[in-house]
């Protein structure tokens, strides 16, 4: 499953494609189109919110890529939970109107998966770091770890990971999702050079938000 193929629609989201485009095909057919408008609205939404666009990845080979698609809401110092060590932390919110697929910033090995469950406080918060369901991954490449946080929000309610310990990862591979709304942290080596700032737009794989 690493090896996605990027089609233009995620495949986490075809069931709720096709659920919504049937009701609206239902409700058009029974009831008149009038009656049908909230439900195309609604389809409208769903294949929006699972667009999945494949992504050029950057050349350079000490970038650190986005994780997801969203709005920069930390850039700090702090403590790695998972590796017990200082890092530089650097957190991608997402909306509802982002793209949701998840992807390796760095080319490395997968060191560990770590699930934890909790709450669905608003993504955008610091405590949805610590209280939030989550689940972390720790990469290890060229005697460097980082670790890469995909964490639930208010609205979203499942967090996918496609990985385990052990698998190769290739900077831009899909490796998870998270429906409906989230935030991805990234904890990088205190050495690392951020090249974004709170507040800044990113694009998964697109964007280098730091350099190793």
């Amino acid at each position: 499953m690493s090896n996605y193929p990027h089609p233009l629609l995620a495949r986490e989201g075809w069931p709720f494609i096709a659920l919504s485009l049937a009701a609206a095909i239902v409700v058009w057919a029974l009831a008149g189109f009038a009656w049908s408008i909230p439900l195309w609205i609604v389809f409208v939404f769903i294949v929006q919110f699972f667009r999945d666009p494949p992504r050029a990845v950057p050349m350079q080979t000490n970038a650190v890529l986005s994780p997801a698609d969203g709005r920069i809401v930390k850039v700090e110092k702090t403590l790695d939970p998972y590796t017990e060590r200082d890092t530089l932390l650097i957190s991608v919110f997402m909306n509802v109107f982002n793209v949701h697929s998840n992807r390796a910033p760095v080319d490395g090995t997968v060191e560990r998966v770590v699930y934890s469950p909790g709450k669905f406080v608003n993504a955008d918060l610091d405590k949805a770091s610590s209280e939030n369901e989550r689940n972390a991954m720790v990469v290890r490449l060229a005697g460097e770890r980082i670790t890469v946080v995909q964490v639930a929000g208010l609205i979203a309610r499942r967090i996918l990971c496609y990985v385990k310990q052990g698998d190769p990862l290739t900077r831009g591979q899909r490796y998870g999702f998270i429906r409906f709304g989230s935030r991805v942290d990234v904890y990088l080596p205190l050495t690392a050079h951020p090249k974004v700032a709170v507040g800044d737009i990113v694009y998964a794989t697109r964007t280098v938000i730091a350099e190793l």
